[in-house]
């Protein structure tokens, strides 16, 4: 067996891929398919000797699908200028024609919308007007109306509603249906019906048909469904996003040395074994290992840690990474496709396309609702033809079978089905962006109401990802705090350390003037050393040989500690870490009350893990975590059966945000973090979490109660429609009621969404 994952053209909704899986699985040969709509991907393990590709695409080609080779895992070690890199951004064809595709989508949804609101409300004022006799008749001449609605729905059905007519050519030439199917035999009846009332009066009076068209219901409905499967597709487009900006945070040349001689090249022509040269400030362009001089690197990208990190010879570098200080030579020992950047980016590749999405139940629904409706639609004219006409005549038969067939079908027009997601989803997104809670999609939404799990990285998450000066200690009576702290601040001023640059910080924070500085020196990986008021004093990392306890308890705590010397006297300490943020113990103790259990997971080392996870209350804490295993603790989450949110800010947490059911990012954080996550926190205030869960149970509780009163209508009304109450009573139900119904059953979703305004988070 082979497995192998395509590229999938030609996907429109969320039951194409359950189309494409029945379709493929049902080869010789195909053991298991896995297709995801969000990626456009295929996952498909199949037996090369029984099936290849051009099988596979001559079972789906005729439904308008089609499956291409998705190449390997983009080598960034090739060339970048002029690369198409739609294969990591989750999309099938190039980025840009991918634009122009929701372009076109958006300018079909700009001319139907308007025309489909003011319709719809033509159709309510005619519709009360006929039933309360205080409502004045529509001021247009309804002959009139109906000539412009039908040359209207003419351009509608034709051009808007073209998808919704390949689903009904689909479901007659090979029986595959989904929502565009109910939707296209719907309007299509509908239209087809009232055109032949409007230009056929002979037809109509032979048939005794009323003088009653449905042009109003073709517009309003393909109108409303084409608005929600814009605001999809517009979603959808943001999947390889994340992947996009992880490409363009590689450096696009190097300086390396070669004969003796110092080259600038593009990255994609430096090879294993290349020496290269990284200035103060540069990103390094790719891995490998410190042959020369010593520097401080921002690798916060990768581990999470928001202090920088010494490295002297003999230390290996991470490509992506910023140095910060310092001028140094390594030797590349990862080049391409193997550096830790480009293994982060197949990770959110993989983690994007192993998810399938959530499908919309009324695409589950629709694969027995449109057999049964249509069922139910034909039995109804047939048996009024076939066994009415022994009773009230043929021809008054076939004029309530007629009447019956339209009326089944108009009332099982899905408009309210189509309307029920996307306009709780709508009002829902826009409750959470007054709360600061922003929502990329409606499975983000659905999933966060059944999440069990919530695992937060610790930097700039939990804590404020910036180092602080949290404690000073005196060694020596000589020299209170206030002094250390003027001696130690008034040197580091000079320094170009991250470290220092917090001790400078909280002198001006707590009004300690800086000194006069003389004779400023930097002691490359050590510390550095100045005369202040005539005063020698150097500054430093504590060495491996020093016992004093007071050193050990604050680094026992997380801390980072340095050790202030005067005269050549120790006189303090200065202790630095990464604090909590202010908020995050309320907000732990906000989502405990919810039942949900709370894990750490970070890149930081074990002790000052511990520290913070104390402190805020988590039950627990997993530390010394690199991002590959970071997903991998996620994943192990889900297989033991729990529904897991992922909170994170930084690019190390994209596979774990990617991977979880949830993903959730600080607003603060980076673009990375914020594009893998489908729910982004404003301010960075995770106090907002337990805020947003209230949201998600209160929007799916409105979805739910949207689509009970989408079906409850076809409930009713599809037993009346067909007749069923005929025999008993007479009724037979008038085709003003069935556009009643459509029309009360859309204001009864949009009504029930606009509520949802009303609740309190």
């Amino acid at each position: 067996m082979t497995t192998k994952t395509f590229t999938v053209n030609g996907m429109h909704c969320a039951s194409c891929s359950v189309i494409i899986t029945k379709k493929l699985s049902k080869l010789d040969g195909v053991d298991d398919v896995s297709v995801n709509f969000a990626t456009e991907k295929a996952s498909v393990n199949f037996d090369s000797e029984k099936v290849n590709l051009d099988v596979m695409n001559n079972e789906i080609g005729k439904l308008g699908y089609n499956l291409s080779s998705s190449h390997e895992m983009m080598d960034p070690n090739m060339k970048m200028e002029g690369m198409d890199h739609s294969e990591h951004l989750g999309l099938s064809v190039s980025k840009d024609t991918k634009e122009k595709e929701l372009e076109e989508q958006k300018s079909k949804t700009q001319f139907v919308l308007p025309i489909a609101l003011f319709i719809f409300m033509a159709m309510m004022w005619d519709i009360s007007a006929r039933t309360f006799s205080f409502i004045p008749n529509f001021p247009i001449p309804m002959e009139l109306f109906n000539t412009i609605s039908m040359l209207i729905a003419t351009v509608v059905m034709f051009w808007i509603g073209k998808p919704f007519i390949n689903g009904v050519v689909n479901f007659v030439k090979y029986r595959v249906a989904n929502m565009d199917t109910l939707i296209g035999i719907g309007t299509l009846t509908a239209y087809i019906y009232s055109v032949i009332v409007t230009l056929f009066p002979q037809a109509k009076l032979l048939l005794s048909l009323p003088d009653y068209t449905y042009f109003d219901v073709v517009i309003v409905v393909i109108g409303f469904v084409t608005f929600g499967k814009y605001l999809e597709a517009r979603s959808k487009q943001k999947t390889g996003e994340a992947i996009e900006k992880l490409l363009g945070l590689q450096a696009k040349t190097a300086i390396v040395i070669r004969d003796g001689i110092e080259t600038e090249i593009p990255i994609h022509e430096v090879v294993i074994g290349d020496k290269i040269i990284v200035k103060p400030g540069s990103k390094i362009p790719v891995d490998g290992k410190i042959i020369e001089g010593s520097t401080s690197i921002d690798e916060s990208m990768i581990t999470g840690e928001s202090i920088p990190t010494d490295k002297i010879v003999g230390d290996e570098v991470i490509g992506s990474t910023i140095n910060k200080q310092g001028s140094f030579i390594f030797q590349a020992t990862k080049v391409g496709s193997d550096t830790m950047l480009s293994q982060i980016i197949k990770m959110v590749e993989d983690a994007q396309g192993s998810k399938a999405p959530i499908e919309a139940m009324a695409d589950k629904i629709s694969s027995i609702f449109v057999p049964v409706v249509l069922g139910i639609a034909f039995a109804s004219l047939l048996s009024w033809i076939f066994i009415g006409s022994y009773f009230i005549g043929q021809s008054v038969a076939i004029s309530y079978g007629i009447l019956s067939f339209v009326g089944v079908l108009v009332i099982a027009c899905p408009c309210a089905l189509g309307l029920a997601t996307p306009t709780a989803i709508i009002v829902g997104v826009g409750k959470g962006a007054q709360h600061g809670i922003l929502v990329k999609d409606a499975e983000s939404l659905e999933l966060l109401s059944k999440v069990n799990t919530i695992v937060f990285d610790k930097t700039g998450t939990i804590t404020k990802g910036k180092p602080e000066v949290t404690d000073v200690v005196t060694l020596s009576e000589e020299y209170n705090e206030y002094e250390i702290l003027k001696f130690a601040g008034s040197v580091e001023k000079l320094s170009g350390h991250p470290l220092a640059d917090s001790i400078a910080k909280n002198l001006v924070e707590k009004n300690i003037p800086f000194e006069a500085v003389e004779n400023f020196e930097s002691l490359d990986g050590v510390g550095v050393r100045a005369k202040v008021l005539s005063k020698s004093v150097y500054i430093h990392k504590p060495e491996k040989s020093d016992t004093d306890e007071r050193i050990k308890s604050l680094q026992q705590d997380g801390k980072t500690v340095v050790v202030v010397e005067i005269e050549n006297k120790k006189v303090g300490l200065i202790a630095l870490a990464d604090t909590l943020k202010n908020e995050a113990k309320l907000a732990i103790t906000n989502i405990h009350k919810k039942g949900i259990k709370v894990i750490m997971l970070t890149g930081d080392n074990h002790l000052a893990a511990q520290h913070i996870g104390k402190l805020a209350g988590i039950d627990v804490v997993i530390s010394e975590v690199l991002p590959s295993e970071k997903a991998g603790k996620i994943k192990e989450l889900q297989n033991e059966g729990r529904i897991v949110a992922m909170v994170g800010d930084g690019i190390n947490d994209a596979p774990a945000l990617v991977q979880a059911n949830v993903g959730i990012a600080m607003a603060t954080g980076t673009d990375i973090a914020i594009e893998s996550a489908g729910i982004t926190l404003l301010h960075g205030d995770i106090r907002k979490i337990s805020q947003a869960i209230e949201l998600s149970h209160a929007t799916m509780r409105t979805v739910k109660q949207n689509l009970f009163w989408a079906f409850i209508y076809n409930v009713v009304g599809i037993p009346v429609a067909s007749g069923l109450l005929y025999p008993i009573w007479g009724i037979i139900l008038n085709p003003v009621f069935a556009g009643l119904a459509m029309a009360l059953s859309s204001v009864s979703v949009v009504s029930n969404s606009l509520s949802l305004k009303a609740k309190k988070l």
